[in-house]
């Protein structure tokens, strides 16, 4: 195994979930471990209730013989939890290992409000999508949250968030674990993993629709402008959490921007942006949902104005495209319709050299509202069941 050449219990559960490896056969021959090895390490991850037995698959020998048993990772035995944050709105989703969901609400939830109060109401919707589905709390092993701000992955607090004024620096996943705890009834406290929601977003759209485009941006056009990378099938953060805010990327206008600073692009481009133009017209509008429903209604002015905000926007992703060269550039967000990606393909073809944009798919969210819940959920099982991580967690369950 690479890194490694070990083949633990927790490699030999990498091979059989990413399908590399299904039969005991082709574990040995991934591995290089004996079949008396393999079959150790498989009891484990059967005891506790990861691997299961599938069909037979083909017999590959010409002499005939028993076909081989495949090996599936068993996603019965535990569950997810995910929420995704905006500044005024919330959603929350009951998962399973593999990304299916089985249960699912929103509301209002505005992050103004405080840590504190956001995250002990999550709590309690966690505890009623639990209720809901049928399901314990200790069958969940995992909670993902996506927060509209820069987060710092190791820590899981945000980092000077310009739209999330109380969270900066904030022990999110402490108080997630406990609300969790609190409001379920749950004996133990589950592991919370926090990341930005255009980062879940983009990790969600490409697991699912995109899985073999190696480099995936996607632009998230809300209250906010952000943007999620994914390269090589993982989440690219920068340092500290900071890459894709483009929001905050200077366009030469004179606008107060919500960070402090003039000539933002959200400040002249985002669906709050919008809003303020629309509602200094006449137009009742106050946020980037209330200009969702206007372009939906067909609103003349909306639309125009979305187009507008898709040409600042398309300026932008011109040097963004030439800097990362993605196979997929993806728009989602309030303002992801046809009036607003028009804006962007005029400004990102005129700008961006032809070499660039030659391979290069310019649309719109398949997962809509989902995606962030769909790559939380993604993001926690990775976590918990990559090699080491399995193998710690085996241990602790003395298997």
């Amino acid at each position: 195994m690479t890194g490694r050449g070990q083949g633990s219990a927790g490699d030999l559960l990498e091979l059989v979930r990413t399908g590399r490896a299904t039969t005991r056969g082709a574990l040995q021959q991934a591995t290089g471990l004996s079949r008396a090895t393999v079959g150790q390490r498989l009891d484990r991850l059967f005891r506790a209730g990861w691997l299961r037995e599938g069909a037979g698959g083909p017999v590959d020998s010409p002499l005939g013989g028993r076909p081989s048993i495949t090996l599936e990772f068993d996603d019965d035995h535990a569950v997810v939890l995910a929420a995704d944050l905006d500044t005024r709105h919330a959603r929350a989703a009951l998962l399973t290992l593999t990304g299916e969901i089985l249960a699912e609400c929103g509301g209002t939830l505005v992050v103004e409000d405080g840590p504190d109060v956001v995250l002990g109401a999550l709590g309690g919707w966690f505890a009623d999508l639990l209720e809901k589905a049928g399901h314990g709390p200790q069958e969940v092993c995992g909670i993902g949250l996506g927060v509209p701000g820069p987060v710092n992955s190791d820590t899981g607090r945000v980092v000077q968030p310009p739209i999330m004024p109380g969270w900066d620096g904030y022990d999110i996943r402490g108080r997630l674990s406990r609300a969790f705890t609190e409001r379920t009834g749950a004996s133990a406290a589950v592991p919370v993993l926090v990341d930005n929601d255009a980062n879940l977003m983009a990790y969600g759209e490409q697991r699912t629709g995109h899985p073999d485009c190696s480099a995936f941006v996607l632009v998230k056009v809300s209250t906010g402008i952000g943007a999620g990378v994914v390269v090589d099938g993982a989440i690219f953060r920068g340092v500290d959490g900071g890459a894709g805010d483009i929001g905050h990327i200077r366009v030469g206008a004179d606008a107060l921007c919500r960070c402090g600073s003039h000539g933002c692009l959200a400040a002249v481009a985002s669906g709050g942006a919008v809003a303020r133009r629309l509602a200094e017209a006449g137009v009742p509008a106050a946020s980037g949902s209330d200009v969702r429903d206007l372009l939906a209604a067909g609103h003349p002015e909306a639309a125009a104005l979305a187009r507008e905000a898709g040409r600042s926007v398309g300026d932008v992703l011109a040097t963004v495209v030439t800097l990362l060269n993605p196979g997929v550039l993806m728009i989602a967000g309030d303002l992801a319709g046809t009036a607003f990606l028009t804006g962007v393909r005029e400004l990102l073809y005129q700008r961006a050299l032809p070499r660039s944009t030659a391979r290069l798919d310019v649309v719109t969210s398949r997962l809509g509202e989902r995606a962030g819940l769909v790559g939380a959920g993604a993001l926690v099982v990775e976590h918990l069941y990559a090699p080491e991580r399995a193998e710690e967690r085996l241990l602790a369950l003395g298997v």
